[in-house]
């Protein structure tokens, strides 16, 4: 099995879903993705994580963002598990949840790990750009929670990043200053790029507003 790595294409695939049949290039558009597996349905982890997304759907919306999750149960077992989750988490699933039961989405991205489990995926995370490029992946073991602030705030850095000659540094949130790329050399073309200004720590770590504030 290929081992999916940052900026190879994102595998296509055809599959059923909780909002019908899905072709994921096609379903993507020009939109970034977000495709996340769940071990199985009528989990307690996954419960939670699926609510917390339908809750913030409006943010990854404003950001461009398409989520579709994947778990290896079948349809009608996913239809039910979603009235669970609106139920319990106070929400409303507004995504596609793929049906996987022949774990053909779930062979195409490595996510079933057998030293973990044999059967069920690992909560897996892949962040597609708009080319669909993989830009970032997460695996997380069965039993932890994810942080979905922290997919938020990865898919703000790669589109901030993306779009202007800078790096996040740690810990970094949308609005704190950034770093110019060390690539960027020419002084002319950093004063036309950071009108802000910047403060030099070294050479190489030069610091700057987030330009797009």
């Amino acid at each position: 099995m290929t081992t999916l790595r940052l900026g190879d294409i994102a595998p296509d695939f055809e599959q059923e879903s909780t909002q019908g049949p899905i072709k994921f290039h096609e379903y993507l558009g020009n939109s970034w993705g977000v495709l996340f597996s769940h071990p199985a349905d009528y989990t307690p982890v996954c419960t939670t994580e699926l609510g917390y997304t339908a809750i913030v759907s409006g943010e990854f919306a404003k950001r461009n963002v398409k989520v579709i999750a994947v778990s290896v149960d079948d349809l009608d077992t996913h239809n039910g598990w979603v009235n669970d989750i609106n139920d319990t988490q106070n929400t409303t699933v507004n995504f596609p949840i793929l049906a996987d039961a022949d774990r053909k989405v779930s062979t195409l991205y490595d996510m079933i790990h057998p030293n973990a489990d044999s059967t069920h995926t690992v909560r897996s995370v892949f962040v597609i750009d708009p080319n669909k490029k993989i830009r970032l992946t997460f695996t997380y073991p069965a039993s932890t929670g994810r942080n979905f602030n922290e997919i938020l705030r990865v898919i703000d850095s790669l589109q901030l990043t993306d779009n202007h000659s800078v790096a996040t540094p740690v810990n970094w949130e949308d609005g704190d200053d950034v770093i110019i790329v060390p690539s960027l050399t020419d002084a002319d073309e950093i004063k036309q790029k950071f009108p802000k200004g910047y403060k030099e720590v070294r050479s190489y770590l030069r610091i700057t507003p987030q330009p797009n504030k």
